[in-house]
Order: structure tokens, then C-alpha cells, then sequence
């Protein structure tokens, strides 16, 4: 997309300086660490917001109580060196090709799994792991069978929609405790156990961070060249469907049309699938925004760059729940986001602007209220920030999921 601004070489880990990971998988002994082994196998190679929130919880972690083992599909990727801080084990029965994030698992891709079943279970046996922790689709469909036979607790991490096939058909059968991200993800129905006990852990966020906005937004006005007066809309997150980044384009001609601003779409992320860089490249030059639309690649930390954005815009329809919500609103920026999914759990009424699903005009129109100001913006802010602060802690995420490992090992 040489049209278009697009930086991928950005660091992939939060810190930068992670280096390559250091692969530990040596089995263990009941003798040698009486620990017990909690296992957290990490699908494909690319980064999300599971991958964050779980890092969160395991930097928590005390790690005097718990053996915290990592399973990565491939030693020395990206994801391996993300959870740089923590053991590590390769996938025994790591696929050819990863399964594509996003992507509906049906009932070939599901039996090819079936393929590895074996290997999992005698490595969850070798070593002694008593909790798999599993936190997406892949990971399901990959090791929970697995973990039911090899007489392994599993807790199932939902952080999809309800209706996904693996929460509605196969969780019910082998999760010991289902979790979910948001009320809008739980599980219906009562068809067991595990169904009828799910709950709702909101995901952990550093909410203490300090980020100085106006520094970052005349650094990434310097880095793009862009005027003093410039309106910047940001998007970030993984260039899925479901994230509606086309609809963000849509929004962004709309709204140059609505203010007096030069009008600027960043789009944070990246695409596993190529073909949505190139209908997100079409769009954009279709609706001649060559210039006003940005792509920036993955950037991290994230919450510097949202900070660098005069709002957040947030298309997603059925997100679970949206880690750039919370982390928009711990640093002061506002947020104009879909009356969808897990969304309005986290901007409750007045902490930001929900606008309808799958309207380019209504996020349009959402955006423009931001830019032409109105009375109460400061303390919406204001207020935001400390709605983020009471809800979406870290300790108060450890303690939840504590909890839980703590039921599960008493069983």
C-alpha cells in the first residue's frame, strides 16, 4: 500500500527490549516444585488484546504460589518473545499453518486438531499441569479435549461473542469454569454446569498510567507532517471484519464534510489477511482520502498513541469488550464507540458517545460532537477516568481469576 502511510517495523513487545525468548521445557518432577502448573498455550504468532490482557495477569501472578507455563505455537516468534518473562514450552503438536484469528472454526478445521490430541495430553502429563488456562478460539479448539483427558482442569477464557460454536457446543462438554470479558459474552442457556456458573471478569488494565497528551500529539503531528490544526481520529485494533475498519474510512469522509478541521483517520493495527489491506486501500481511494487516511502499523505502547488522538473511534460490532475503550479513558482521551457488544459495559452513560452499529454517519456525526466541543466534555473525561480506575484495575482482575484457580484446584 505505497499510497498509503503504513509503518509495520514498529516494536512488537510492550517494553522493546524483551530480546529472544528463552525456551525452558524440561518437564518437572511433584518432588522438585510443589507449585502446581498453570498452563497458558497461545495460538498462531500474531499479537492482540488477549495477548495483553493476559500478560497482565500473569506480570501479577505470584509466582512463590504458581509454576506459570507458556506453550507457544512458535519458539522465538513474536508471541514467544512478548511473554519473554515467563516459561515457556513449544506446542508438541504445533499445526503447519496457524488457523487465521477471526476466522469461524468449522468442524474440518476443529477435527484437524484431533490430529495432535495425543501429544498435548501426555505433555499436560509430563508436566503436571493442573489448570490449562485457555484464552481464544484457536486455543480452545486446540487444548481442551486435550485437558479433559489428560484429567486437567480447564478454564475456558471467553472473549468472543455467545454465539461461538466452541462456547456453545464444545465448552459445555469439558470446561471446568468458563469466564467471560463482558455480560454481553456469556453463555446461554443451561445446559451444564459450567454454562450455568460462567462469569464476568472485566479484563486488567494499568490504570494508573500517566500519559502527557499534548506531548504526543505534537510528536505524531511532527512524525506525519501534519497541520497544528489538524482533527485526529484514531482506530486501533487487529484489521478483522468484525472491527469494521471500512466503516471507520466511511466515517472519516463523513465527517471531513462536518467540521472545519482537516480531518486525519489513523488506523493502528495490522491484517493477518491481506486482502483487507487492499479493500481498506480501495475504499480509500475510491472516497479520495488518499491523505486523510493514515496506516500506522502495530505501535506499543498503545495508550501513548491513543493519547495522541482528539478521539477514539470504535466501529466494532459484537466486540466482547474493547481494550482500547478502557485505555482511552484512563488517558483522557474521549471515545465515540458502536451501541454494540461488550461496549456500552464499558462506557456507561456519560463517559463517552455510543452511536448505532454499522453507521459511518452516526460515528460521523459522534465525532464532530467531540471536535466542536460541548458543555461537559472535560468532566466526561474527567469522570471516565475514574469509572476506568474503580472497575478495570489489575488487582482487581488477580483476585477474580485467583478465585477461580483456587476453586479449580480444590476439586
Amino acid at each position: 500500500m505505497s499510497s498509503l502511510h503504513h509503518d509495520l517495523d514498529a516494536p512488537a513487545c510492550q517494553s522493546g527490549e524483551l530480546g529472544d525468548a528463552t525456551i525452558m521445557c524440561q518437564g518437572r518432577s511433584a518432588q522438585s516444585d510443589k507449585r502446581p502448573t498453570l498452563c497458558f498455550p497461545l495460538a498462531g504468532d500474531s499479537l492482540g488484546g488477549s495477548h495483553h490482557s493476559l500478560l497482565g495477569l500473569l506480570q501479577q501472578l505470584d509466582q512463590r504460589k504458581y509454576r506459570i507455563l507458556v506453550v507457544v505455537e512458535v519458539p522465538g516468534g513474536r508471541l514467544s518473545k512478548f511473554f519473554n518473562a515467563f516459561e515457556q514450552c513449544g506446542d508438541p503438536a504445533a499445526p503447519r499453518k496457524s488457523f487465521t484469528a477471526d476466522k469461524r472454526m468449522g468442524l474440518l478445521k476443529f477435527a484437524s486438531t484431533l490430529t495432535g490430541l495425543m501429544a498435548r495430553r501426555r505433555f499436560l502429563r509430563k508436566h503436571g499441569v493442573r489448570i490449562v488456562h485457555t484464552n481464544d478460539g484457536r486455543s480452545h479448539a486446540t487444548w481442551a479435549l486435550a485437558a479433559k483427558l489428560a484429567g486437567t482442569r480447564l478454564l475456558w477464557h471467553h472473549r468472543a461473542d455467545p454465539n461461538a460454536r466452541g462456547l456453545r457446543f464444545l465448552a459445555p462438554l469439558v470446561a471446568d469454569q468458563i469466564v467471560t470479558v463482558s455480560r454481553f459474552s456469556l453463555p446461554q442457556g443451561e445446559s451444564s454446569r459450567a454454562v450455568r456458573e460462567a462469569e464476568v471478569i472485566f479484563s486488567p488494565f494499568d490504570t494508573d498510567i500517566v500519559v502527557d497528551r499534548d506531548a504526543q500529539r505534537a510528536r505524531l503531528c511532527h512524525e506525519l507532517m501534519l497541520p497544528d490544526d489538524a482533527f485526529i481520529v484514531g482506530f486501533f485494533g487487529n484489521l478483522i471484519d468484525r472491527k469494521r475498519p471500512i466503516m471507520f474510512v466511511e466515517a472519516i469522509a463523513k465527517l471531513q464534510t462536518l467540521i472545519e478541521n482537516p480531518v486525519y483517520g489513523l488506523i493502528f493495527g495490522e491484517a493477518e489477511d491481506k486482502a483487507m489491506e487492499d479493500q481498506i486501500e480501495r475504499c480509500t481511494l475510491e472516497l479520495g482520502l488518499r491523505h486523510q487516511i493514515r496506516l500506522m502499523g502495530y505501535r506499543s505502547p498503545g495508550c501513548d498513541w491513543i493519547a495522541a488522538c482528539d478521539v477514539l473511534s470504535v466501529p466494532a460490532v459484537g466486540e466482547p469488550l474493547g481494550r482500547t475503550l478502557i485505555e482511552a479513558m484512563v488517558v483522557g482521551t474521549p471515545v465515540v464507540a458502536t451501541r454494540s457488544g461488550g461496549n456500552p459495559e464499558a462506557i456507561l452513560d456519560g463517559l463517552g458517545i455510543l452511536v448505532e452499529p454499522d453507521d459511518p454517519a452516526g460515528m460521523a456525526q459522534g465525532c464532530a460532537q467531540i471536535a466542536r466541543g460541548f458543555e461537559g466534555k472535560a468532566a466526561m473525561i474527567a469522570d471516565a477516568k475514574i469509572s476506568a480506575a474503580s472497575r478495570f484495575t489489575r488487582t482487581r482482575h488477580l483476585r477474580s481469576v485467583e478465585k477461580v484457580y483456587d476453586r479449580l484446584l480444590a476439586l
